[in-house]
């Protein structure tokens, strides 16, 4: 699918797209670098059109979905070096400097634009559980990792896997006095919603962290944390998307530390002497 051109397929595809579908054919043929990037909510925005209308557009032309639809378009519309860095970018930049700049450009957007008050409830949230659980698939398992790798550190009852099935385990044995952070950067991957539902079914109570706030994840938490991406990103694995996620996971462990106050540190020196113990 991905070997025959997508605006090939627009084009000659034309005459078949109802008018709402057009509409979107003439936006995409007529700004196709710009058409790249947007998500999937914002790019039926923009047209004047709904979601299920986008879907059905993609999925005429032979995408099995929007995410494989902009991998397609950006596969001839952006220059590979483009592709590579998920950024836009001249082919004589500086590499070095194009990823340090997007990482510390999403950083400020970020802390500039970050929900203090749902910090706040994301923080009593988490101590007020008898129990934490910690989800993300692909990239977002790593920063999932991360989060359990400090959070025990609090004294906090924490739970996570990395195998998918896993997973969906974990969050049938959650109830309504859990609590459970799931990460993910486009926040539309099947898998992890999936987890949501079976939180939902559980009772468990839910913090979303995502890099789209208008997206079904972050839609259907309870409280919603969400970071500024500076380079729109037309993959699901953005690089300074990671390096926000980590850093709010990194904010909330000190709000989480704050609450627990003598107790936490208790707990904390109680693990660092635990590893000095292996230590020569």
């Amino acid at each position: 699918m991905l070997e025959i051109s997508c605006i090939y397929l627009i084009k000659s595809k034309y005459k078949e797209f109802s008018e709402k579908e057009r509409l979107i054919a003439d936006y995409i043929l007529a700004n196709p670098r710009e058409a790249v990037h947007p998500s999937i909510e914002e790019l039926a925005e923009s047209v004047g059109i709904s979601e299920s209308t986008l879907v059905r557009f993609v999925k005429k032309l032979g995408y099995p979905g929007y995410q494989r639809f902009r991998i397609a378009l950006a596969t001839e519309t952006v220059v590979p070096a483009s592709r590579l860095f998920e950024t836009q970018i001249n082919e004589n930049d500086d590499d070095v400097e194009v990823v340090f700049n997007s990482a510390i450009s999403t950083l400020e957007l970020s802390r500039n634009t970050l929900d203090r008050k749902a910090m706040t409830e994301a923080a009593d949230l988490i101590t007020s559980s008898e129990r934490l659980y910690l989800f993300g698939t692909g990239g977002s398992n790593i920063v999932a990792r991360d989060a359990f790798h400090k959070f025990i550190r609090t004294g906090l009852d924490c739970a996570m896997a990395e195998d998918y099935h896993m997973q969906l385990m974990l969050a049938s044995q959650s109830c309504e006095r859990c609590a459970a952070l799931i990460i993910s950067h486009t926040g539309e991957n099947m898998d992890t919603l999936a987890i949501v539902e079976e939180l939902k079914h559980s009772g468990c109570r839910t913090i979303m962290l995502t890099s789209n706030p208008r997206s079904p994840l972050a839609r259907a938490g309870q409280i919603s944390l969400s970071v500024q991406i500076a380079s729109t990103s037309f993959v699901s694995e953005a690089f300074s998307a990671r390096i926000a996620h980590l850093v709010v996971i990194d904010a909330l462990y000190v709000e989480i530390m704050k609450r627990f106050d003598e107790a936490g540190v208790t707990h904390l020196e109680a693990m660092r002497q635990a590893i000095a113990k292996r230590r020569t």
